[in-house]
């Protein structure tokens, strides 16, 4: 097409700038219309029918400037955004010309707000109600000029408008977004009609015979609702005009997808619903008798006619925080039907319609660390006066959240922190894949897992199987669940090794057939190689950092006697370490005893109660000092005791329960008996209702020689108590037996 072909083609906009704007932009507007043809032309760039790609502009434009009432900037944005769109995704060579005639011929607020929507119409989303409130906050985040949002939404009510020429796997998903991300929107933003005409298109694709039968039951009933609007209607006029207020009426039917939501939650059909339509009273007054005429109107409708208090909102005296103001009653004919009437001036109508283009002037506003809802609520706030400093230093509205929006490859949304790597990137999507990550791929740029990831970045992880966490990634990570699992990693690593070097070192000492225990063994290495803790030795060895042969000679020059005062010191330390644990205790230990005294913090740090026999409160106990891991509570029958007992006698010390110790110790009883039906809830019915006792668990299982062993796991205060749990049990009819297991 050539110019004058292009232009006619859209004359409908061009009417409308006419209509609005100076002719300077009428000039600009038509200059950008002839240059983005041209460039969608050369770009091969057309809608689903074949028609040209334009015309999706223009018609965004003609909202823009018509509906949502943005000036000239907007206008022209809305107009080329989509050879911008097109040059980033498919022509990238081209994009630095492009900026460049677009910065030279409209200005650079044009180019940045047509990139802004390029960016968010890169963004592929799965349908996904969880991950809709992250979407919507991702488009404020992109939308550093308040501008670009609102553009946006007039792209998408266009596209509604149009959704027949999409494919039809195209319309349910262009549907859901709308109703579920771009709907909402446009309520935080004020702009009512944008958002009920989104939910309206939304529902005609989502629920088509709903929409229909709505519409349908609409148009039958149009008559008799005129009829009755004009009855109610006759007497609140004559009293407006003597009154001499200036003023007009609109009746607003509910929207489709509100009648819609009525039905599915009373659960009622179409005539069930009785406040399909509202009334809205306009008043033409000066700012200074605003509330007060209101007011007056509202007195003289609750006059004639009964005021349900319930639903009556003030919205004048505490605006929303939207920027909306209206007085809202609803009130009941004598013939029993409910009108809601809303009140208002033109100024308020204007706001309510346009949202927060009806007052598009900037000032000062600092965001100070709100987030994406809190920004979206302040945009109504912005300048009522007519300064021309330019929106970069007047407005700041990039929300400071410190957060970004990363996507997978599928669509999936992660919020991470500003400052996030490709690692965290991993991590927050798996643990299992972060382990492995060895980079990543963003816009097809192979990156290093230190890459920082930005607002938008689509993101592939790359992978390695052989590769595993380092500690120098604690470096590369921000998010505390990366560090965490790192740290988890290497502390298993560690203990891994730990495990390896103890199994190695205890072999060696077997086949050496070292008259040497390998705890004592272990307390002299130490010392040896100036390390603090026996698994630092462990992994020394694991790692083959140390020569095994190394140590044999080590430890058999130690027990031929060239280092007989070693020995001794390192026994010495032994003991030294028991007395100092001890010592610790003291506070907790009567004078004339050296006991240590085990109370209710059985995880203190100081000691541990030994898995092997899990004593608990009046238990027979005995404390055994370890090299790792401080000291370790034995019952005084544990099996491991006598063992301890014997070969590290200077280890074991005295312990006791403290009288008035408290707490609750897990134990499993064993019960052995016939199978007899129901017996299982016998057994938790003695230990929950009877003894009162916290029952965790129990395992029922029948043997098919006609017995049965059960292994029941409850939480007890003391040992008392699990007699009296044992003496209960085996007065069950059909239990031979019920001990207590290690």
């Amino acid at each position: 097409m050539n110019n004058s072909e292009i232009l006619n083609r859209y004359s409908e906009l061009r009417q409308v700038v006419k209509a609005t704007f100076s002719e300077l932009t009428q000039t600009m507007v038509d200059s950008s219309l002839c240059f983005a043809a041209r460039e969608l032309e050369t770009f091969v760039a057309l809608r689903y029918d074949s028609s040209p790609m334009l015309d999706h502009g223009a018609a965004v434009a003609r909202i823009v400037a018509e509906e949502v009432g943005l000036g000239r900037n907007s206008t022209i944005a809305a107009i080329v955004h989509d050879v911008v769109r097109i040059a980033v995704q498919d022509h990238p060579e081209r994009l630095e010309e492009l900026s460049a005639t677009i910065r030279h011929d409209y200005g650079e607020e044009v180019l940045g707000i047509a990139l802004a929507l390029s960016k968010i119409s890169d963004i592929k989303l799965k349908v996904s109600k969880e991950q809709a409130s992250d979407f919507r906050d991702m488009i404020v985040s992109y939308s550093e000029d308040p501008r670009v949002i609102l553009i946006k939404l007039a792209d998408r009510l266009e596209v509604m408008r149009s959704l027949d020429l999409f494919p039809e796997k195209k319309r349910r998903k262009k549907s859901w977004e709308s109703l579920n991300l771009y709907a909402q929107i446009a309520h935080k933003l004020g702009l009512y009609s944008i958002k009920s005409e989104l939910e309206d298109l939304s529902l005609k694709y989502l629920e088509p015979a709903e929409y229909n039968h709505i519409v349908h039951s609409l148009k039958e009933s149009e008559a008799e609702r005129l009829a009755f609007i004009e009855r109610f209607l006759e007497p609140v006029r004559r009293l407006l005009d003597g009154d001499g207020i200036k003023y007009h009426i609109k009746s607003r039917t509910k929207s489709v997808f509100s009648i819609f939501q009525k039905m599915r939650k009373q659960k009622v059909d179409f005539d069930g619903v009785f406040d399909i339509f509202a009334l809205r009273i306009i008043i033409d007054c000066p700012p200074e008798s605003e509330k007060r005429l209101c007011w007056t109107v509202f007195s003289h409708v609750t006059d004639l006619y009964r005021p349900n208090p319930e639903r009556m909102r003030d919205w004048i005296s505490i605006p929303k925080s939207n920027g909306y103001e209206s007085l809202h009653t609803t009130v009941v004919t004598d013939d029993g039907r409910w009108v809601e009437v809303q009140i208002r001036t033109e100024r308020m109508d204007e706001v309510a319609e346009r949202g927060i283009a009806a007052h598009w002037r900037y000032k000062g506003v600092k965001q100070g660390g709100m987030g994406a809802e809190e920004w979206l609520q302040r945009l109504r706030a912005l300048l009522e006066d007519t300064t021309s400093e330019s929106i970069a230093h007047r407005f700041d509205a990039k929300p400071s959240t410190g957060e970004i929006f990363v996507f997978t490859p599928s669509g999936d949304i992660r919020k991470l922190p500003e400052g996030a790597t490709v690692l965290d990137f991993a991590f927050d999507i798996h643990t299992s894949l972060g382990a492995i990550c060895v980079g990543g791929k963003i816009g097809g740029r192979v990156v290093p897992i230190k890459e920082q990831l930005h607002n938008g970045d689509i993101c592939e992880v790359l992978t390695r199987k052989d590769q595993t966490p380092k500690a120098d990634w604690l470096s590369i990570c921000v998010t505390q669940k990366a560090r965490s699992r790192i740290r988890a990693y290497i502390r298993e690593e560690q203990q891994k090794h730990a495990r390896l070097g103890r199994e190695e070192l205890e072999r060696k000492l077997k086949n050496w057939k070292l008259d040497i225990a390998i705890d004592e063994a272990v307390a002299y290495l130490c010392k040896h190689y100036k390390v603090r803790r026996g698994n630092e030795v462990y992994t020394l060895i694991a790692d083959q950092k140390v020569d095994i042969a190394s140590i044999k000679e080590i430890l058999q020059r130690w027990l031929s006697g060239e280092a007989d005062e070693e020995r001794r010191q390192a026994a010495a330390e032994v003991e030294e370490r028991k007395a100092r644990l001890r010592e610790e205790r003291e506070t907790e230990v009567p004078r004339n005893s050296d006991a240590l005294v085990i109370d209710e913090r059985i995880n203190n740090i100081e000691y541990k109660l030994g898995r092997c026999c899990n004593p608990i409160k009046g238990d027979d106990i005995f404390g055994f000092v370890t090299i790792n891991s401080g000291i370790t509570i034995h019952r005084s029958d544990c099996p491991n005791a006598r063992r301890m007992r014997e070969r590290y006698p200077y280890r074991v010390m005295e312990a006791r329960w403290r009288d008035d110790a408290t707490g609750a110790f897990r134990i499993t009883v064993a019960v052995t008996a016939a199978d007899i039906p129901g017996l299982a809830t016998t057994i938790m019915d003695v230990a929950s209702k009877e003894l009162k006792l916290s029952v965790r668990g129990i395992n029922y299982m029948p043997k098919g020689d006609g017995t049965a062993s059960a292994q029941l796991i409850v939480e007890v205060p003391s040992s008392g108590i699990v007699d009296m749990l044992l003496h209960s049990l085996r007065r069950i009819k059909g239990v031979k037996n019920a001990y207590r297991l290690n």
